[in-house]
């Protein structure tokens, strides 16, 4: 198997829509295309042709990290081989390197050229327009693997960056989306391992960076998380994202960061820096070859929500969401019915995604 050939695949199947594509050693290529998983072609990867691709594809150094450490993440930017017009043929990848056994793999996750369209992806303005307004402040983009979180906050950036210029710092792992400086703002995008050695430590130097806006690419540790409070409730407007599959999980998953003994204090704190939790998920389109459809729950730091936060009655996150309709709060339930009635999605998709699925025939 040649270079030009696994180029061909990750093109190919990036031109059909697809959001990942899968090498692995022994196994048939494979991409992921709205949600499903797709065999690209019949043929098992050939481990030895597989390495030397990617030794190419990453450069030396690079796989040296990886050999050293059996995992490596690392953005890279490469041109379709059988394009006459470079400039237009190149593709962002997010790739992820790994070993498992006597099996080495790549996946390869697609990073659009642009920034997508609000429209596009069906994220409700009313809620940018809201989220547009902080200047301060802690917003949390949750959810599973693959739901878009990134994008999201991409394209909130973007759309605030249109109302004000802003000083921008970025720490990402790696960093997918370009994010331009211009129109008075000033960007720049640091990559943990590259630029920083952790996100801890890209936050405490963020700080002395004059920044207006600092975007977080994931809380993975307690020292992240207080430096991300801290950053959020000293001014700044911090943006990040946390693996849960709802808002109150976030929440919880960030308290339970810190050890018991502080969590009193988290909670404190939490409750006067957090501005939103923006939950997404990503449920198969009614519509045969069609991307995913968006559905989201979404809760903002009312004084409920606030006081449910403060005195760790997480519990209650539920019912603040349901009581907040009139302040703008989506409950998921809520989200994915709407997406039924709009037959945006079917039954089997809505039930699995509801919480209470004798609510959707209501």
């Amino acid at each position: 198997m040649s270079d030009d050939c696994f180029l061909a695949w990750l093109f190919d199947a990036t031109n059909q829509g697809a959001s990942d594509i899968h090498l692995i050693s022994g196994e048939s290529p494979t991409m992921r295309l709205h949600g499903e998983l797709i065999t690209i072609s019949s043929d098992p990867i050939d481990r030895i042709s597989l390495g030397q691709f990617l030794r190419r594809f990453c450069g030396d150094a690079e796989h040296d990290l990886f050999m050293k450490h059996h995992n490596l993440d690392l953005a890279v930017e490469v041109s379709d081989p059988r394009s006459v017009v470079e400039d237009v043929s190149r593709q962002r990848f997010r790739v992820n390197l790994f070993s498992a056994g006597e099996s080495m793999g790549a996946c390869f996750r697609v990073i659009p050229s642009q920034i997508p369209d609000l429209a596009w992806a069906n994220f409700p303005p009313g809620i940018v327009e809201k989220l547009c307004e902080y200047r301060n402040g802690l917003i949390i983009f949750s959810g599973v693997t693959g739901s878009g979180k990134t994008t999201s906050m991409a394209m909130l950036i973007r759309e605030i960056l249109r109302r004000h210029a802003q000083r921008v710092v970025t720490i990402e792992d790696p960093i997918e989306y370009i994010l331009a400086s211009g129109d008075g703002s000033l960007i720049s995008q640091r990559q943990v391992g590259r630029d920083v050695r952790s996100f801890s430590d890209g936050l405490k130097y963020a700080m002395r960076q004059d920044p207006n806006l600092i975007l977080v690419g994931e809380i993975r540790d307690e020292e992240t998380a207080r430096m991300a409070l801290s950053a959020a409730e000293t001014g700044h407007l911090v943006l990040t994202t946390l693996h849960t599959r709802d808002a109150k999980g976030a929440v919880t998953r960030l308290i339970d960061l810190f050890p018991n003994q502080n969590h009193a204090e988290s909670c404190s704190i939490l409750a006067i820096a957090l501005r939103a939790v923006i939950c997404q998920h990503l449920l198969p389109s009614i519509f045969d070859g069609e991307k995913r459809e968006l559905a989201l729950e979404v809760m903002y730091n009312t004084h409920p929500v606030a006081a449910a936060i403060r005195t760790g009655r997480f519990d209650s996150l539920d019912n603040a969401i349901l009581a907040g309709r009139k302040d703008g709060m989506i409950a998921l339930d809520d989200s994915v019915r709407q997406l039924y009635e709009q037959e945006r999605i079917d039954e089997l998709s809505a039930t699995r995604f509801s919480s209470d699925p004798a609510r959707l025939t209501r």
